[in-house]
């Protein structure tokens, strides 16, 4: 267990964190939720012992390990990928190393040398110490961790300075996994994985042994990874038990408890003032008036925190496009031998929201740079009638002016019955107080990148070319951001590796791969279950793992006809066509049912995981009270006190046996996962 002892940390003349206690237990999976600011990092930081608090301290168990990644600012040069990973096993690699070296040596060295026992010792217990530390696996998990990253086995013995700055992350993220601290921090560990990156660490990270504590702004990854949020608010952490969706409504739930506790105390409150004030003056009500006096000085206030801003930005009303706003023929476009896109046919109509999704290299960001024509290409690409482009690119910030400020910037292509509502708008991109007078030229990427986005959308365009938007942007303003592209008039074509975004935008998704795009109707779940008929491998559709499946019914649909049809005689065809229908729909049934009921029994572990933390801290508190010498004074009291202390140790260890009985069904479940076979 880590756990934060009254920690406190000043900076710029607030607290970051006030005076905190908290705890991460063995196999916690943690997600510090808060926005932009309030510190999150800063603790991530102070767990790991790279920064030191005012006050308080952190204290772990003795041979605990810390494991922290930062957003960026990682870098790795002077050995080839392999090697700088594998530099993560450097002493069981040098174990395996001096028992080559023995081997040597027992191969020249004569049995009768009295050396030779003593070499064949020490070899059996190097030996017995390597393969009790996987020192076989090393290159298997090696090569698992970088292909589920996203490296290809080409990869392996690139120089680490040749990768880009997003490559070099997960050069650092692959290395920390690899070392499996006891503890894991991950500060955005999703900001430079692609969608299929993002599923497979969703998967590694579900299986880690040991405790996580993670930022991230990637919803859908926090509702499948994380079983507690702790909120980070005004200096001081909240706990939540369960993932992200739960956090959002337990937190307006206890928000709503919170005003009809304060709205009950404030009536008391005035009820007792008006007895105070009306006889304040009666020798006869004295009494009264100061007891009422003193419980009026004993009430501990209820102070409601302000709700979050809510933050609504719309788009200028942009002119109406002819229906068919893009057509693309036949484009191709190589760089050198890689052939990125061959012969992709592609139209797009007005009020259509498109999600282009595909591996990284696959060629998105190519065709959106082809569809603004930005790019060289061979083809045709047709612009339609009144057609307003505007094009966010991932390094559309070095379009900006250096020399302006932020507001500046902002205000020079702000609409004027947008200007009363621009400090709000920028707030919502991050730039709040006086960030807003910063120089563009002293900005970071990630601060310009926002203000790229925002000055586009500022602008009445009737199509929207996006590529990675969502990145940089908070949960807050990825809310903001979606909201208003929801109830945008014109069309959109989007990249994001954000999947609750695409999930919640997206009306058609294109999927490029292979230099071909193929159009898919529908949302995104739509687009995951096609791939899944088509017997196609994909991610994850409604949390089970799909692999590649074979004629499923689409497949099985395009089977021959029987060449007796006019008879409406079953033909063996038919029969095994049937079959395989009524097989694949008795596995979806199966699946379902698989899935119905592993999700009631982790909501039934989650609840009393909930109540036990709850009754722990009760059973604590009782303890305390009989640990004070002065307990006993009051014998009645006493009693009182032990026998509700004795009941409640009672249903804790009850609780207990139930949540072990549900842990036990949950695992006999899990075996039986219809997916697995």
């Amino acid at each position: 267990m880590f756990v934060l002892q009254d920690v406190s940390l000043q900076f710029g003349g607030r607290y970051l964190l006030d005076d905190v206690a908290w705890q991460v237990r063995e196999a916690d999976r943690v997600a510090l939720i808060g926005g932009n600011g309030v510190g999150k990092s800063t603790l991530m930081k102070i767990i790991a012992g790279q920064l030191t608090p005012d006050a308080g301290n952190v204290s772990a168990p003795k041979g605990s390990t810390f494991g922290y990644l930062p957003q960026d600012g990682i870098t790795f040069e002077g050995r080839s990928l392999m090697d700088e990973v594998r530099s993560v096993f450097a002493e069981i690699l040098n174990t395996e190393k001096e028992l080559r070296a023995l081997e040597e040596r027992l191969a020249s060295v004569d049995e009768s040398d009295p050396d030779y026992e003593n070499l064949l010792k020490r070899y059996g217990s190097l030996q017995e110490n390597f393969r009790a530390r996987d020192g076989f696996r090393i290159d298997a998990e090696i090569s698992r961790v970088l292909g589920g990253l996203g490296f290809s086995q080409q990869d392996h013995e690139k120089a680490c300075e040749k990768f880009s700055g997003g490559w070099q992350m997960r050069i650092a993220l692959a290395k920390l996994l690899l070392r499996r601290p006891s503890l894991l921090l991950l500060d955005e560990p999703t900001n430079h994985l692609d969608l299929e990156a993002r599923d497979w660490m969703k998967e590694y990270l579900s299986d880690y042994p040991s405790a996580i504590v993670l930022v991230s702004h990637d919803r859908f990854f926090l509702d499948e990874v994380v079983k507690r949020c702790t909120e980070l608010f005004g200096g001081k952490l909240t706990d939540y038990h369960g993932n992200f969706s739960f956090y959002e409504k337990e937190r307006d739930r206890r928000y709503e408890v919170l005003l009809e506790q304060k709205r009950r105390q404030d009536e008391e409150i005035e009820k007792i003032e008006r007895f105070i004030e009306r006889f304040r003056y009666k020798a006869t009500k004295a009494t009264q008036v100061q007891s009422r006096v003193k419980q009026l000085e004993k009430i501990e206030r209820i102070v409601i925190p302000p709700p979050p801003p809510e933050v609504r930005f719309s788009f200028p009303d942009p002119p109406r496009s002819g229906k068919l706003v893009m057509e693309l023929n036949e484009i191709h476009k190589s760089y050198g031998d890689n052939h990125v896109l061959r012969g992709v046919d592609f139209s797009l109509e007005r009020g259509e929201r498109i999600a282009l999704v595909g591996v990284n290299g696959a060629g998105k960001s190519t065709l959106m740079r082809i569809m603004a024509e930005q790019e060289e290409f061979q083809g045709e690409r047709t612009l339609g009638y009144k057609v307003d482009l505007g094009f966010f690119a991932q390094d559309q910030r070095s379009v900006l002016d250096p020399s302006h400020t932020v507001l500046q910037s902002i205000e020079s292509v702000c609409p004027i019955d947008m200007v009363p509502r621009l400090r709000s708008l920028l707030g919502c991109f991050l730039f709040r107080g006086d960030d807003v007078y910063k120089k563009v030229a002293v900005l970071s990427g990630g601060e310009r990148s926002r203000l790229a986005l925002a000055r586009m959308l500022l602008q009445p365009y009737n199509l929207l070319l996006l590529d990675e938007p969502t990145n940089h942007l908070d949960i807050v303003a990825q809310k903001v951001l979606l909201n208003a592209l929801q109830s945008f008039a014109g069309t959109i074509v989007f990249v994001s590796h954000d999947r609750h975004f695409i999930e919640q935008l997206a009306t058609s998704v294109v999927e490029v791969q292979d230099g071909v795009a193929r159009r898919f109707s529908g949302t995104y779940q739509d687009y995951i279950y096609e791939k899944i008929k088509l017997g196609e491998t994909v991610g994850e559709a409604d949390g089970v793992r799909w692999t590649t499946v074979h004629e499923t019914d689409e497949a099985i649909d395009q089977l021959p006809m029987p060449t007796n049809a006019s008879t409406k005689e079953a033909t063996p065809a038919d029969n095994e066509r049937e079959a395989r229908r009524r097989s694949y729909a008795e596995q979806q049934q199966l699946q379902r049912e698989f899935t119905k009921r592993k999700r009631y029994l982790e909501k039934q572990i989650g609840s009393l995981e909930a109540a036990l933390e709850e009754q722990e801290e009760q059973v604590a508190s009782y303890e305390e009270q009989m640990a004070d010498p002065s307990f006993y004074d009051d014998f009645e009291k006493a009693s009182e006190v032990t026998q509700t202390y004795q009941a409640l140790k009672g249903k804790v260890e009850q609780d207990y046996a139930s949540w072990e009985s549900l842990q036990e069904d949950l695992l006999l479940l899990l075996e039986e996962d219809p997916s697995a076979s």
